[in-house]
């Protein structure tokens, strides 16, 4: 099995050395062309548990790691880490039904893949006999980079340096980074938003490829969900929630639902065509987006256009613009044709759009519905569902279920549907509160504490002590000079606070 970049076929690599170079030399992202010839067995998935799912699910996308290998991988990544043995537990609310996806140890749903990453980079290490330091560069807009620090902290073998955007996250995000501890990590804020973030990673990582910048033993890698390796994980919670509404005796095997997804960088929902790919049977897959809807209009329309007014709102990790994994299904939609993805790629770094043909559009509206949900629907969802239902729910988690709600308002389907949950209320407590009609308090960390008290819900564990960390990291750049910083951090011999 080989990997090719979406922007050149003839640009491969193993799944393992995939995993390693998370970005292809040419800017690309690295895919598999045809997961439906892979002869997966979906229908085996509806018995096992979420590790062995994500067992057979990884083992199946990364074919050099043997069964014995991947078990050991997935047991070292999730046994004992989050709150529940099942991982993401699908949760009945009306008569919609919510995926969470927030029972890991940073309360967000890039848990899933981020405490996977780690292990499959050690063991890519191995199976290649790489033996240079892997440097993971991460942009964030919220949840990321705690995930990644998370899962990297003082991993052998590896360091991180995430950014995030300077008054672009939630206090309670800022500081589950700031304080994060290990010998090999390293948090930087950003002047500017996520896209500045993530296109700064993106051209360290060309020009590193191009100038062999790096200091000798040294190899950069992504945890972002443009590292494949990232991206596949997050497969499999859509399997195990299907599982586990046949389970439960909400929906018979082979019956089709649908997965309503909030996201920006395209990242969440794609792992959802992927799981469809597989066979698993997904009717429609719902695009959420804040009022930074450039992935409606391009759903909508087939026009990318990101020169557009940028948003912060009360949903921050999905301020975003530049939807990076647009790449891989534009890639498969377009029948695998490298050289039109190049140039989408290009005219939307020099011109900043493309639109895509005729074919490509109708094929993307045959696979998703998108919509959006600006702030006032945003709280105002958050306060009818919990009055409803008693189910508090993060502002990430309110645009996914309004565009629910308009979703099946606008197309009648009735067909069970999912929404993805994809963060606790309480990493977005001022907000959610402001949403139930209460006035938070300036302290965000004392508006937990009152949000707790009024739900009689439980804060997080690992969200609780985080007004008693210290702040360990306080560096803050301009974007032009992110490259000069990562060649710094990479030229010292330790970052031990």
């Amino acid at each position: 099995m080989f990997y090719q970049s979406t922007r050149n076929e003839k640009e491969t690599a193993s799944p393992s050395a995939a995993v390693l170079k998370g970005i292809a030399p040419d800017g690309g992202l690295y895919i598999l062309n045809d997961l439906k010839s892979l002869g997966f067995d979906w229908e085996r998935t509806l018995s096992m548990s979420a590790l062995e799912i994500a067992e057979y699910i990884l083992g199946t996308l990364f074919d050099d790691f043997s069964k014995d290998e991947m078990h050991a991988l997935v047991k070292a990544a999730y046994e004992g880490k989050f709150e529940t043995e099942e991982l993401t537990p699908t949760v009945k609310v009306g008569d919609r039904y919510v995926l969470e996806l927030f029972r890991g140890p940073t309360s967000a749903f890039k848990d899933v893949a981020l405490s996977m990453l780690p292990q499959l980079i050690t063991g890519a290490r191995k199976k290649t006999g790489c033996t240079d330091e892997i440097v993971i560069l991460t942009a964030t807009s919220g949840d990321t980079g705690k995930a990644a620090l998370h899962g990297f902290h003082d991993v052998e073998g590896t360091r991180i340096i995430v950014f995030y955007p300077e008054g672009g996250v939630s206090d309670i995000q800022k500081a589950q980074m700031v304080t994060q501890k290990g010998n090999n990590v390293c948090v930087c804020a950003v002047k500017g938003n996520f896209d500045d973030a993530q296109t700064g990673v993106k051209n360290i990582f060309d020009e590193c490829e191009k100038n062999d910048l790096l200091p000798k033993g040294i190899r950069l890698s992504s945890a972002n969900s443009i590292n494949i390796g990232r991206l596949a994980p997050q497969i499999v919670y859509y399997f195990k929630s299907y599982a586990d509404l046949v389970a439960s005796g909400e929906i018979a095997k082979g019956d089709f639902v649908n997965f309503v997804v909030p996201t920006g960088n395209f990242g969440d929902i794609l792992a959802g065509y992927f799981a469809k790919n597989l066979g698993l049977p997904v009717d429609t897959l719902v695009c959420a987006s804040n009022a930074n809807n450039v992935l409606t209009e391009f759903i909508k329309t087939g026009r990318y256009n990101r020169k557009r007014e940028f948003y912060k709102t009360s949903s921050p990790s999905m301020d975003i613009l530049v939807s990076s994994n647009l790449e891989r299904l534009l890639y498969l939609l377009s029948g695998c044709d490298a050289k039109l993805v190049a140039k989408y790629m290009s005219d939307l770094k020099t011109v900043g759009e493309y639109t895509v043909n005729s074919d490509i559009l109708s094929k993307l509206q045959n696979e998703f519905w998108a919509e959006y949900c600006g702030d006032s629907e945003t709280f105002d969802t958050i306060k009818g569902v919990y009055e409803k239902y008693g189910y508090l729910c993060d502002t990430h988690t309110a645009v996914g279920w309004n565009v629910a709600e308009k979703f099946i308002k606008e197309t009648g389907n009735r067909n069970k549907t999912v929404v993805l949950s994809t963060a606790s209320p309480y990493k977005f407590a001022a907000s959610v509160e402001k949403a139930i009609g209460e006035t938070p308090v300036d302290n965000e960390f004392e508006v937990m504490k009152q949000l707790s008290e009024k739900t009689g819900t439980e804060i997080p564990a690992g969200l609780k002590i985080l007004e008693d960390l210290p702040v360990l990291h306080t560096d803050v750049i301009e974007t032009d000079e992110m490259l000069g910083y990562v060649l710094k951090k990479t030229g010292e011999s330790s970052w031990k606070k």
